[in-house]
C-alpha cells in the first residue's frame, strides 16, 4: 500500500467541522443586523455584539463565522443590504491585501541544492533555507507540498476571513527553483494554476490531488550544523527521494506537459480567481539566457534573487558558490528580459562588519549594474542546522547587538531609493531556532523610530503605499525618476499625493542593446504597473477607492509616449496570464512571449 493512499486528506477532515450557517441563521442575522446599522464600528465594539448573541450557548461566532453567515443569508434573501461590505468591514487582517493584490506563497517539495553556503539552515523536512516552524512552511507540510492543495487552501482561508481572492500574486518559494526538473517545475505551475480556475469556478477537487512524496516529517536523520559534513542535506533529502519516487520526479498521474501548462493559462485569463503575478526564486549563478526563457514560458514575471553580499571576499568565506560578476549577469539577463527583481541581502554574514554591510549596501543601489526593484534584507541569525554554528563555537562569527542592528537597517533604509520597495528585513523565524542572533520580529518598526528620531523617514516604496487612507483623485500628481541600468535607461513614473503618498506607479525600461529575448528586438518594455490600494473585485466599481480609477491606463500612455519619443517600435509588457486582458482592452496584442502596444510615429 502508498503511503499516498495511507494518508488522510486534508479536505476530509475540514468538510467534517464545516461551519454551517443555516443552522446559527437567527443569531448570525441578529449579530449582522447590528453590524449593519454601526457603520463606525471597532473591534471592541463588534465582540460586545458577538457576545450578547452566543452560539447556543457553546462558545461566540468567529470573524469567519460572521462572514460565511453573511454570504449564505445573502444568497438566500435573508439578509438586506450589500453582503460583501458587511464582508470588508469584518475583514481580518486587511492590510495583507491593501497592496493591490492578494498574496499566496506555495512552497516546492525539499529537494537537493546547488548551493553550499555556511549559513543556510539545513532542516531535511523542508525545502533548503527553510524551517519547520515558519507558517509558510507549516502550511505547506501539512498540504503535503501539493501545489493544488496549497493554493486552493490559501484561496479558503483568505475568503473565510473576507479577503478578495480575484487577483492573486502567486509566490513559489523553495531554494533554488532552477534546480529542479523542467518536468517538475512544469507541473508545479500548472497544478497552482489549475487550483485557481477550479476556486474561482466554485470546483472542489483537492481530494484527487497528488501528494508525492507525502511525508518529509518522517525523516529521522537531521543535519548538526557543528559536524561540517559537506552536503550532509543533499545527502539526505536525496536519499529519500530516490527511496520515495525511484528515479522518477514525478509519478505518472502528476505528469504535465507544456501544452496542459498552456491550457491552464488560457484559462486562467478569464478565470472568477486569477494570477497577476509569479514570483519564482532562484540563485543568480543558476540564470542563463535559456533559463530566462523558460522562466518565461512558465508565466514568471518575477525573479527573487539570492544576491546576500556585493563583496566577493565575503561571498568565499561564505561558501556562497559564486561571485558579483554572476550577480551582474543575472541582473543584465532578467532585466533585459522585463522581469522585476527582488533581491535578498544578509548583513551579519560570517567576515562581515556593520561598516562593511553598509558600504555593500550602497554597492546594490550605485552600481548601475545591480539596482533592484525589491529587496528582502535578512540579518544573518544562527540556527544549529546551520555549519555556520562551527564558526559560532570558534568565535570566528558573532551575531551583531540589537542596537547595531537598528542602527544599520536604520541607514539602509534611509539610502533605499523611492523606486525600490524594502518588502521585509527579518525572516520569520520563531525564537526557539535561533541559536544566537537577534530575537527582535519588529526590527522594521524599530529601524524606522530610530530614522524618525533624528528627523529622516524612509523614502521606498512600502513606506508611501496609500494602501486604504483617503485622498483626493484630483490631487495626484505625476513624478519621473529616471536612472541608468546594465542595459540602458528606466524610468520609474508615479501618481502620488503632494504628500508624497504612492498611489500607482509604472517601471518603463529603455534598453539600448541587444535584447535578450529576440521577441523584445527594437521595443520599449514595461516591467510593472501597480495601482496601490486595497485589492477590488474584477469589475466592481469603487467608490473613493485607488483602483479602477484610470491611474494604470494614465501611466501606459505616458510611458508609450516617452517610448514612442525614444524611437521604439513598440511598448512591451510582461504581463501575467490573468492580466492578458486588462492589456488587450489598452491596445496591447498577443506575442509568444510578451504583449506588444504598436507606437507608430505620432
Amino acid at each position: 500500500m502508498s503511503t499516498r493512499a495511507a494518508l488522510p486528506g486534508p479536505t476530509a477532515r475540514r468538510r467534517r467541522f464545516a461551519f454551517d450557517p443555516e443552522r446559527f441563521a437567527p443569531a448570525l442575522r441578529a449579530i449582522l443586523g447590528e453590524v449593519a446599522a454601526r457603520p463606525g464600528l471597532d473591534p471592541r465594539s463588534l465582540d460586545a455584539i458577538v457576545r450578547r448573541h452566543p452560539k447556543q450557548g457553546r462558545g461566540f461566532f468567529s470573524r469567519s463565522d460572521l462572514i460565511a453567515g453573511a454570504r449564505h443569508l445573502a444568497a438566500t434573501g435573508a439578509l438586506d443590504g450589500d453582503a460583501e461590505s458587511l464582508v470588508a468591514r469584518l475583514r481580518l487582517r486587511p492590510v495583507r491585501t491593501q497592496s493591490g493584490v492578494t498574496p499566496v506563497t506555495v512552497l516546492t517539495r525539499p529537494h537537493p541544492c546547488p548551493g553550499a553556503c555556511i549559513f543556510c539552515p539545513s532542516d531535511v523536512r523542508m525545502p533548503k533555507s527553510y524551517l519547520a516552524d515558519e507558517p509558510g512552511a507549516q502550511r505547506a507540510e501539512d498540504n503535503r507540498f501539493d501545489p493544488y492543495l496549497q493554493t486552493w487552501n490559501r484561496l479558503a482561508a483568505y475568503r473565510a476571513i473576507g479577503h478578495p481572492v480575484d487577483k492573486v500574486e502567486l509566490s513559489v518559494l523553495g531554494g533554488t527553483w532552477s534546480a529542479h526538473p523542467e518536468a517538475y517545475q512544469v507541473w508545479f505551475v500548472e497544478r497552482c494554476l489549475a487550483a485557481l480556475n477550479d476556486f474561482g469556478a466554485g470546483v472542489d477537487l483537492r481530494d484527487r490531488a497528488g501528494t508525492a512524496p507525502a511525508r518529509y516529517a518522517a525523516i529521522g536523520e537531521r543535519v548538526d550544523g557543528r559536524s561540517g559534513e559537506p552536503g550532509a542535506y543533499n545527502r539526505i533529502v536525496g536519499s529519500f527521494l530516490g527511496r520515495e519516487l525511484g528515479g522518477a520526479w514525478l509519478h505518472a498521474s502528476e505528469a504535465a506537459t507544456w501544452d496542459d501548462l498552456l491550457r491552464a493559462q488560457v484559462a486562467n485569463e478569464s478565470a472568477g480567481a486569477r494570477c497577476v503575478g509569479i514570483a519564482l526564486e532562484t540563485r543568480p549563478d543558476a540564470v542563463t539566457p535559456e533559463e530566462v526563457l523558460r522562466l518565461r514560458r512558465l508565466g514568471a514575471t518575477k525573479l527573487q534573487l539570492g544576491v546576500q553580499s556585493t563583496s566577493d571576499r565575503i561571498l568565499a568565506a561564505n561558501r556562497r558558490g559564486h561571485d558579483l560578476a554572476a550577480t551582474r549577469r543575472a541582473f543584465r539577463w532578467l532585466r533585459g528580459a522585463g522581469f522585476k527583481i527582488h533581491a535578498h541581502w544578509m548583513p551579519n554574514l560570517l567576515g562581515a562588519t556593520p561598516r562593511d554591510d553598509l558600504a555593500g549596501f550602497r554597492v546594490l543601489f550605485e552600481d548601475p549594474e545591480l539596482r533592484p526593484d525589491e529587496l528582502k534584507i535578512y540579518p544573518c541569525v544562527l540556527v544549529e542546522s546551520a555549519e555556520l554554528a562551527r564558526h559560532h563555537a570558534s568565535g570566528a562569527w558573532r551575531p551583531y547587538s540589537d542596537p547595531e542592528l537598528v542602527e544599520l537597517l536604520a541607514a539602509c533604509l534611509e539610502r533605499t531609493p523611492p523606486w525600490c520597495r524594502v518588502t521585509r528585513v527579518v525572516r520569520d523565524f520563531s525564537a526557539a531556532d535561533v541559536a544566537a542572533g537577534t530575537h527582535r520580529a519588529n526590527l522594521r518598526e524599530l529601524a524606522e523610530r530610530a530614522l524618525a528620531a533624528r528627523g529622516a523617514a524612509p523614502r521606498e516604496i512600502r513606506s508611501r503605499e496609500i494602501r486604504a487612507e483617503p485622498f483626493d483623485p484630483e490631487a495626484l500628481r505625476l513624478a519621473e525618476t529616471a536612472y541608468a541600468t546594465s542595459i540602458g535607461r528606466e524610468v520609474f513614473l508615479e501618481q502620488g499625493t503632494p504628500e508624497g503618498r504612492l498611489a500607482g506607479f509604472l517601471r518603463l525600461s529603455l534598453p539600448s542593446g541587444s535584447a535578450p529575448v529576440p521577441e523584445l528586438a527594437g521595443s520599449a518594455l514595461v516591467r510593472e504597473l501597480h495601482v496601490y490600494g486595497a485589492a477590488l473585485e474584477i469589475g466592481r466599481r469603487p467608490g473613493a477607492e485607488v483602483q479602477h480609477r484610470g491611474l494604470g491606463r494614465s501611466l501606459l500612455e505616458r510611458a508609450a509616449e516617452l517610448a514612442r519619443g525614444a524611437g521604439y517600435r513598440d511598448l512591451a509588457v510582461i504581463s501575467a496570464v490573468g492580466t492578458r486582458g486588462y492589456y488587450r482592452r489598452q491596445g496591447f496584442a498577443d506575442g509568444p512571449l510578451y504583449q506588444h502596444l504598436p507606437l507608430g510615429r505620432g
